[in-house]
């Protein structure tokens, strides 16, 4: 590691740069949800009705979306390192914007499909361009609030797209989300560069290197780590609470359950979790702290979801999702450790890849899902609520070990490079 003389910070947390940070995330998250709410809805208009079609070719779709985050999140991160977290963030924008707006004109599954993997793109670049940005130009002391005022705001953008479908369908649903991140664009004034960012881009350090991640054993398995810790999120949001009409009626509960509602409340539930997470942090002195906790309270909500509810009324579901939600409320948490863990020459790269690819990670769990929904247990498949429960215990306990032996990064000082 190298460490450079340190250039001037912003100490203010509403400063331009966490506002719009904030506002691009809710943005993202509006439009990154959409599809689990219009899931249903937009697969029948296509002319797919079948109940296990729709399930079926839903997950198809989810699988293109977060294989195209997967892609994206190794091009922006390395763009944001070689060119500037400033050029990834509206980067970013604009290409999901565009996609979305064009979502809105999809006359085929093909289409569909093509269009969700290309917003996929970019949707993978604005969290991780935005958390690095904040997270080099906050204090250290300040940095943990400053990233937890970009999620709170940011996770938010689900409620809208619930509002927004439920008065406008699903096309004007998607319409509106390419505007608003167009309209976005408008914010760039008053929005600087990072000053690491800078600084380091002045020196002869290479910068963006993503295959440098893989060729040192210690900084691979670091990196591996950031990775896991966010897949607990991921399974919950891409099977629990996708899937909820299909594990609303495996429950026995006693209405009919929309995915719409149950992405409402879960990340309604997600506001909270992201402020307290971020809150616990500061007040905790450690990341590592905050995420073991809120680990251990998202595997009682998983079990509370697939075991307690049975036979219950739609109000309780949508109750369980809310606090399910605030559960898996420590997704910026997990970015920012991410960010801390590496060198200004690689922290875009490894905040923008980590987050994408544990939302890819959606890419395993689903097919693993589905293969274990049919694997012959005594004569019979298996089925959605054994299944989850596999993926459930085995993703919480691969992100507990992974935050538990990771080094602690709260205050951390971030004007090093990686050699």
């Amino acid at each position: 590691m190298q460490t450079a003389s340190s250039p001037p910070r912003t100490t203010g947390l509403l400063s331009a740069i966490v506002v719009v940070a904030a506002l691009g995330y809710f943005v993202d998250i509006y439009d990154l949800i959409l599809f689990s709410i219009v899931r249903v809805e937009s697969l029948n208009e296509l002319g797919i009705t079948e109940a296990t079609a729709v399930r079926d070719q839903g997950l198809y779709l989810i699988n293109m979306q977060m294989g195209g985050m997967l892609l994206g999140g190794v091009l922006w991160g390395i763009l944001g390192d070689k060119r500037g977290r400033l050029s990834v963030l509206f980067g970013s924008i604009l290409l999901y914007s565009v996609a979305n707006l064009l979502n809105g004109w999809v006359q085929t599954l093909e289409q569909y499909a093509w269009l969700r993997l290309v917003a996929g793109i970019g949707l993978a670049g604005e969290l991780g361009a935005g958390i690095t940005l904040v997270s080099e130009t906050l204090p250290k002391e300040k940095r943990g609030y400053g990233t937890m005022i970009v999620a709170t705001v940011g996770v938010s953008g689900a409620m809208l797209a619930y509002w927004v479908n439920e008065a406008l369908e699903w096309r004007n649903a998607y319409f509106v989300g390419g505007g608003l991140g167009l309209a976005l664009l408008a914010l760039r004034v008053g929005v600087y560069e990072s000053g690491l960012f800078e600084q380091t881009k002045q020196s002869a350090v290479e910068r963006g290197n993503f295959l440098a991640l893989f060729t040192n054993g210690a900084r691979l398995v670091r990196y591996a780590k950031c990775l896991l810790i966010g897949v607990p999120l991921w399974f919950v949001v891409g099977i629990l609470i996708t899937l909820a009409p299909e594990f609303g009626r495996e429950l026995g509960i006693t209405g009919p359950v929309t995915a719409g509602l149950a992405v409402f409340w879960c990340y309604f539930g997600l506001v909270f979790g992201d402020f307290a997470s971020g809150t616990l942090s500061q007040v905790l002195r450690s990341r590592n702290r905050a995420l073991q906790l809120f680990l251990g309270f998202c595997a009682l909500l998983v079990g509370v979801y697939l075991y307690g509810i049975r036979g219950a009324s739609p109000t309780v579901f949508y109750g369980v999702c809310f606090v399910l939600g605030v559960s898996v409320g420590f997704w910026a948490l997990f970015v920012t450790v991410a960010a801390e863990q590496f060198g200004t020459n690689l922290r875009a790269t490894v905040a923008t890849t980590a987050p994408n690819f544990a939302r890819g990670s959606v890419v395993l769990l689903t097919p693993l899902f589905q293969l274990l929904l049919h694997w012959p247990v005594g004569g019979q498949p298996l089925g959605q609520i054994a299944s989850a429960t596999i993926l459930g215990i085995l993703s919480l306990l691969i992100a507990f070990w992974a935050v538990s032996t990771l080094p602690e990064s709260f205050g951390k000082d971030l004007d090093y490079v990686e050699q």
